[in-house]
């Protein structure tokens, strides 16, 4: 089931799902409430610096407006996952692990 914020960013909801909290952090943007064709995949970072692997179909102006909108609330979205049962790991940590071992 899909947990959503309570509010949207421009005309995009962010969530995140249970199948998402196996991965380090990040967020999905879709316009469409309940699916995933579409939406845009952001990797959140420790201190709210994204980087999206897919936009979807969020134009460059809007994908701006929701990075702005994490880097700004990244307490409140690393409180949200951890409440989804996800542990706090993020991409940039999981790789350099990777590339220490």
């Amino acid at each position: 089931m899909p947990k959503y914020f309570r509010f949207m960013v421009g005309n995009h909801y962010l969530y995140f799902t249970s199948h998402c909290i196996i991965e380090p952090i990040h967020i999905h943007a879709s316009d469409k409430k309940l699916s995933e064709s579409g939406s845009a995949k952001i990797w959140v970072a420790e201190n709210g610096d994204t980087d999206v692997e897919s936009y979807g179909n969020v134009k460059a102006h809007e994908m701006n407006e929701i990075c702005s909108y994490i880097k700004k609330n990244i307490d409140v979205i690393k409180k949200k996952w951890h409440e989804g049962g996800g542990e706090l790991n993020f991409k940039g940590a999981i790789f350099a692990e990777e590339t220490n071992q």
